[in-house]
């Protein structure tokens, strides 16, 4: 009977693949829907999505290269010469396409590779993965005599288990290295995830505490007090959608955009016209744009007036109720928010989010 191929894989721990990827559901799943909603509950009273998901980014990147950090000790410890042998096992595992995807994202870092640029080198020509190695080798060698040179020498011992591992500086480069790359990786995928998610169930909460129903409006004919998410239609583009009755409605985009990046709230308010059609009826479309602050000086406001559009600045403390207001101004659409004060709209805020189930907003 054959033995089982030896494999790197195999040693990566199972929490380490779980936060490798994942998708929004379930995402919301492992951190717990009570954590998300109390993050998507301050940033409906003002508070900044980026500061509120940096102790989750944080958590995972911990864990994450705790993992990496197991995973290379116990692959030293299966592979003879395993320092010097790292890149051709890495590759040759990625090359066998029996992979599972986290699999493949998690073994990547050990060549300093990220998604984009696995998924580019590996499926477009081999000899740039090769000529990617012999540089990794190179630039590994060349630092490991200029650190002996300049730094002197190190020896670490690390027990686990009771399994003694010694590291030395080729091994401690490699593994500072995978790990700077995983945390690169990480931090990007979260940032492209926490958007896409938050920007969905921000609105989605947004528009269900001011009394609007969610609608897929492909199955629909329903058109007073309903809302659907990511609308696209020709070049018109919105990120929500609300019709107050039949022929009156507006499109809301959101970004979490600084004061420092005013071309894309710019590019948002340009994208958007003033009527839409859906059902047999044309509707007359007012536009709400979120972002979560406007610089000094910046023209996107005025920009906006002239498609009949508002800038709202997610950074304001009560800026769900000026939302409100904006409804009823621009559209006759009245809420009992605007017959609260300022503090009684916080806690309107928060008994409505402890009934809204994220879930549904996720796609």
């Amino acid at each position: 009977m054959m033995s089982k191929k030896k494999l790197l894989s195999d040693q990566i721990p199972e929490i380490g693949l779980k936060l490798a990827k994942f998708t929004g559901k379930e995402f919301v799943d492992r951190v717990g829907s009570n954590v998300i909603t109390d993050v998507v509950s301050s940033i409906l009273k003002g508070g900044n999505v980026r500061s509120l998901t940096e102790g989750l980014t944080q958590r995972r990147i911990f864990i994450s290269n705790a993992a990496l950090f197991l995973t290379y000790l116990k692959g030293s410890n299966l592979f003879s010469n395993f320092e010097q042998n790292l890149n051709p096992i890495v590759f040759d595992e990625l090359r066998q396409n029996k992979l599972k995807p986290d699999e493949k994202l998690f073994l990547q870092w050990f060549i300093g590779l990220t998604g984009k640029s696995i998924q580019n080198v590996l499926r477009s020509n081999p000899d740039e993965v090769e000529n990617h190695l012999k540089e990794l080798d190179k630039s590994l060698r060349e630092s490991c005599q200029s650190i002996v040179e300049n730094l002197g020498d190190i020896t670490a011992n690390i027990n686990i288990d009771n399994t003694n591992y010694l590291l030395k500086w080729p091994s401690l480069l490699q593994i500072f290295y995978s790990l700077g790359t995983q945390t690169l990786a990480l931090r990007g995928s979260e940032k492209s995830m926490y958007g896409k998610l938050f920007e969905k169930l921000i609105l989605g909460s947004l528009l269900t505490i001011l009394g609007f129903k969610q609608i897929a409006p492909q199955n629909s004919s329903k058109s007073k007090k309903v809302f659907w998410l990511s609308q696209r239609e020709n070049k018109r583009e919105s990120d929500a959608t609300i019709l107050v009755k039949p022929g009156i409605g507006a499109r809301f985009d959101i970004g979490f955009i600084g004061s420092g990046n005013t071309e894309i709230s710019l590019d948002k308010v340009s994208r958007f016209e003033r009527e839409m059609n859906y059902g047999r009826q044309l509707h007359y479309m007012s536009t709400i744009i979120l972002v979560d602050r406007i610089g000094e000086g910046s023209r996107i406001s005025s920009m906006a007036e002239e498609i009949n559009g508002t800038i709202i600045q997610m950074s304001m403390t009560y800026w769900v109720q000026e939302v409100a207001q904006i409804l009823f101004e621009k559209l006759g659409y009245k809420h009992i928010l605007l017959e609260m004060n300022a503090d009684q709209s916080l806690e309107f805020i928060e008994q409505k989010m402890k009934k809204i189930d994220l879930k549904s907003f996720i796609v």
